[in-house]
This record gives C-alpha cells, structure tokens and sequence, in this order.
C-alpha cells in the first residue's frame, strides 16, 4: 500500500513538473521577440546552420588573407611556372605524424623543353605554424610578418622555401596566397554591393510607395527602364566605360557602383509594395499628424516591420552580386591586375592549352560555387526563419 501512495505521488509530481515546463516553455514563447523566433526556428534548419559556418571562414579569409597566405602574391619565380599543387602528408606508414611536404623536383622535357616538376621524397618539410614571411600591415593598419604556416628558410637565403598548396600560374605565383587575397575583394565587393542596394532601394521604394502619386509614378518608370535592358550587355557597357588608366581603389568603387544600380530595382519593388500596403495603418497615419518626416516614417515606423524580409533577400543577393563581379573580372572588364580577385585568377584559366597543363587553375572556380551555394542556402534558412508563425 505504501508502495502505491509512494507511486503516485511520483507521478503527480512528474505530471505536475511537466505542466509546469510546458506553461515556461508557452510562457516563454509568447514573450519571445521577433528575432529571437527567427533564431529559434532558424536553428532547426541544419543545412542552413551548416552554410553559416562555411560563410564565416570565408568571411574570417577576407579579414585576414596576409596571415593566411605563404608567400607575396605578386612575387614571380619564371623559373617554377605550372608547379602543381603539393601533397601534404600527415602519416609516415601508419603513424600520424605533423604535417610535412615534400622537397620539389623539376627536370626539363627534351621533347617539348616544359619544365615537369615531381616530389623529391629524398627531402622532407615539416610545415610549421606562426612562421615568419614577407611583411605586410594588417587591415592597412598593423605591420606584422607573421603567417599562420610555411616553411623554414635555406642557410643564406632571405626567402622561405616555397610551399605550393595550390600550385603555381603561369609566372610562377603561388595560388593558394592570390586565392586569399582575392577571396577579400570578392567577398567585400558583395558586401559593400549590399549596402548601396539596400540604401537605395529602401529610400527609392519608400518613398515610391509612401507617396504615391507623380513620386511614385517617376520611380517606377525607372524602375521599369533600367530592368528592361539585358542585365549583361548594361553591365558590360557601363564596365567598358571605366577609364583604364584608373588604380585599383577607384575600379573597385566603380564595379560596385556598377553592380548596386541593377540589383536595387527588385528590391525597391518589394518594398513598395509593401508600403502601399501599410500607410493606410493607423500607426502610420498617427506618425503624420504628429509631424513626422517621410525619412522618420519610412526608417523608424514602417521599415523595423520588413526586416526579416529584408535580411533574407538581401542574402540571397550578395551571391548573384558576387557571380556578376566574378563574371565582369573573368572577361576582363572588372576588377583588373595588379589587384586580385576570384574573376581576375580565373581570367587566367580562359586559355584552354593553359588549363589542359594547370588544371589546378580552375581551383579558384571551386571557391565561387562553395560560396555561393554556402549564402544560398544560409538565404534560404533565413527565409524560411522570418515567418516564425509559419
């Protein structure tokens, strides 16, 4: 009997306790913010959690490409064009050792005089990690001449021994160090894209369907014009319009500039939409009789309720922004050497003969598809996030 009354009152306490945790869990839920539900169900998307984490490494390069990289990347060696990448081994037979490479030997063909490089396995590297290298300043600002790994110097030799990861071009530069450095040109220039989509579409869209009327008519014929005309050859003429003699800061401003003027049309749609929509609310009306600027209305009231929506279209634009510089770059009316950027490496792998030889040219390509994919499916997570309701 004892035993009975001891049972049940266990189970009325776990009854009780479960009650009590789906009241704190509702309870919680109820009082949660809106950001904090897109977070919640933004978790559950694993695929998506997965991408993240592959766009911050490749946010984490664009940060830090002088650390991560090996060597200058616009040091030539002719004598080691065409070196294929490096194997790094980890394991002597069956036991796991540091990672080393092995020295490289380069023989000349008699037939067609091109030089064939192979591993000397008579000579070991051990890869060592927070080595000394060329110097460079960090974000402009900090001069340093520490990268993250390499290899020690030759006795009487200013210069480390070379170490390919990814090969070497046709003038003999090392790829993985220019795929780093131009990992951050690509990466920025969707980024910055971004915002002066961003800028212009919330202002132009806003106003378009805040006002009404001959605003909104002028906008959106605009609107109309600059979507009617074939996106690439509007993107080559205006490329082509880029003085070549200019450097390399003012072709970067000016490619962003010239990608930002397409992109923001679809968003300033989306938005005015939505504003048609919403300036007939009674938190609208009350904001203009209270002596509100158009810019308070559209920035303060009605845009804080159109951000999920805005975080995850703008996602899903840097992708199509980065494909678009990538693309100008590739045929040569982008970014432009001596700056380095993923179009500009890939610009080298448009001669077949030279791909047939290098295939490891092609490397930088594999960056674009990863990235890409990686924000899209990062853009579709959070689409799917910015309904938690749904």
């Amino acid at each position: 009997m004892s035993s009975d009354r001891e049972s049940m009152s266990s189970l009325t306490e776990d009854l009780e306790n479960s009650s009590s945790y789906i009241e704190f869990e509702d309870s919680e839920l109820f009082v949660a913010s809106q950001w904090q539900l897109i977070w919640w169900r933004f978790r559950r998307h694993k695929l998506a959690l997965v991408a993240t984490a592959v766009v911050a490494i490749f946010y984490t390069v664009c940060l830090m490409p002088e650390f991560l990289s090996v060597h200058e990347p616009r040091s030539e060696e002719s004598t080691r064009a065409f070196v294929p990448p490096q194997r790094v081994h980890f394991f002597d037979g069956r036991k796991p050792v540091l990672p080393y490479v092995y020295g490289l030997d380069g023989k000349r063909n008699e037939i067609t005089r091109a030089m064939e490089w192979q591993e000397d396995q008579t000579v070991v590297y051990t890869i060592k990690y927070f080595v000394k290298g060329h110097e460079y300043e960090w974000l402009g600002l900090i001069p340093s001449n520490t990268h993250l790994f390499g290899l020690d110097y030759k006795v009487g030799k200013k210069d480390p021994i070379p170490l390919y990861f990814f090969g070497t071009d046709r003038m003999g530069r090392d790829l993985w160090s220019r795929l780093m450095y131009g990992t951050r040109i690509s990466l920025s220039i969707g980024i910055v894209s971004v915002i002066l989509m961003l800028l212009l579409g919330v202002l132009l869209g806003g106003l378009s369907g805040l006002r009404g009327g001959t605003t909104d008519l002028i906008i959106q014929r605009v609107i109309e014009f600059l979507r009617a005309i074939p996106t690439i050859p509007l993107w080559l003429a205006l490329a082509a319009s880029v003085p070549a003699d200019w450097g390399v800061l003012k072709i970067y401003f000016a490619i962003t500039i010239i990608i930002s003027l397409i992109e923001w049309t679809r968003l300033a749609r989306e938005v005015r939409g939505r504003f048609l929509a919403m300036r007939e609310e009674d938190f609208v009306i009350a904001s203009r009789l209270y002596g509100s600027s158009e810019l308070r209305i559209i920035f303060r009231q009605m845009l804080p309720s159109f951000y999920s929506h805005i975080i995850a279209s703008t996602t899903l634009a840097i992708p199509a922004i980065i494909l678009s510089e990538t693309s100008l770059s590739f045929l040569g009316l982008g970014i432009r050497p001596p700056a380095i950027s993923w179009g500009v490496l890939l610009f080298e792998a448009q001669n077949l003969q030279a791909v047939a030889k290098a295939a490891w040219l092609m490397i930088p390509g594999l960056f674009v598809l990863v990235s890409i994919l990686a924000m899209n499916f990062m853009g579709d997570g959070l689409r799917d996030a910015a309904d938690p309701y749904g």
